[in-house]
């Protein structure tokens, strides 16, 4: 295959701590592992217009400001994203666009490619009902809010060649809620040895892990509600890794239920004592109602670690009840204590539903998600003869 020269939006990227900054550093860094030349354009962590090469990608960060209620997240605006999008588009000549994300920058993108007649693929990583939870729009208005947003969302995306999710949920919502008929899903896909490559060493007392943002969508006060009610005798411990809005809300949970030194807050950690964070994990739970993926979940299952998750969302398709895990249905803290104190009190349980989670996880593999896109968007280019699935 002839190298390709890719530009890939994103709205968010590394440092940036969310699972769709991972995913856009991961396809990025992939794709120019494979050879191609490949160029991001993301928020400049700076706010000034900045260029560096990352992982073998060249990173354009574009002008940018603080968002006012997330000091750790810059945003563009559109007078200046538009056009910086428009000749960053002319100066790169990009074969192929990939846009991540349709808000600010990325509809910069999205219309600087389709001004110019350039093959564009988008993926969705979004609900609009996750964003407003940041604005200052009355909650009696974010109903209809959410569904402009879906509204908005197909429309800038409509203009795309190829519209993908990472799940059939994910998928389920761009037709019914933004009328993309021909979406179709491609996982995310995590590096799964890189996870398997730590041995899994339990401490003495078996630990509850999550990770993820803390704010709302997460519910981590269901968990914390849960693991405080577990049965006096079994000893365990909550490891939390993750910031958010709500951080020192859940902090004074926990200490109202009592539960002292079991629960330990680790705010944003290193690649690294992530990875030795799942190896020592007993259970990995995710809470969460509004997850399209979850590349924590994944992680947690190539690490070997049996799952419990709320049965909302795409979270039934990576844990089949039984096999190496449980779901639970949301806002019950009394199903999720039972299920906790099923794999906390049976550590081989875990050990038959963590090397389930393992074989599971081989179907997300980071290099058939590479090799789909390559496949997309050598279709688009005219290079290639097998069509693109499609899903409705």
């Amino acid at each position: 295959m002839n190298p390709l020269r890719i530009l890939i939006g994103a709205e968010t990227y590394p440092p940036d701590v969310n699972g769709a900054a991972r995913f856009a550093e991961r396809l990025a860094t992939g794709l120019a592992k494979r050879g191609h030349d490949v160029h991001v354009a993301a928020p400049s962590q700076t706010g000034r217009p900045t260029r560096e090469v990352r992982g073998g990608v060249t990173v354009h960060g574009l002008r940018s400001h603080r968002y006012y209620s997330h000091e750790r997240f810059q945003f563009c605006l559109p007078w200046e994203a538009f056009p910086d999008s428009a000749e960053l588009m002319e100066r790169i000549d990009p074969d192929v666009v990939h846009t991540q994300g349709h808000m600010v920058l990325g509809r910069g993108v999205v219309r600087a490619a389709h001004r110019t007649g350039r093959p564009l693929v988008a993926t969705n990583h979004l609900m609009p009902e996750n964003l407003l939870a940041y604005s200052p729009i009355p909650r009696v208005l974010r109903g209809l809010a959410a569904t402009i947003g879906w509204k908005d969302l197909g429309r800038i995306f409509g203009k795309a060649d190829a519209v993908t999710a990472p799940t059939p949920r994910a998928v389920e919502l761009l037709v019914r809620r933004a009328g993309l008929t021909e979406a179709f899903p491609v996982s995310c896909g995590i590096d799964a040895d890189r996870y398997r490559a730590t041995p899994k060493v339990p401490g003495a007392v078996p630990t509850v892990l999550f990770v993820g943002r803390l704010d709302q969508e997460k519910r981590v006060d269901e968990l914390i509600r849960a693991f405080a009610a577990l049965p006096a005798g079994l000893a365990a411990q909550l490891e939390i890794i993750g910031d958010g809005g709500r951080r020192d809300e859940w902090t004074a949970l926990a200490d109202e239920v009592g539960l002292g030194e079991r629960v330990r807050f680790r705010g944003f950690v290193s690649e690294e004592e992530l990875v030795e964070a799942y190896a020592r994990a007993a259970v990995f739970c995710m809470p969460s109602i509004a997850e399209l993926q979850s590349l924590a979940t994944l992680e947690s299952m190539a690490a070997g670690t049996p799952v419990v998750a709320a049965d909302a969302m795409a979270l039934p398709h990576l844990v089949r009840p039984g096999r190496n895990g449980f779901l639970y249905q949301p806002g019950a803290v009394g199903e999720l204590t039972t299920r906790l104190t099923a794999l906390l009190g049976d550590a081989g349980l875990r050990r038959r539903m963590g090397a389930a989670s393992r074989e599971i996880v081989a179907e997300h593999a980071i290099d058939a998600t590479l090799a789909t896109f390559e496949s997309v968007y050598l279709r688009l280019l005219g290079r290639a003869e097998a069509p693109l699935r499609r899903a409705a």
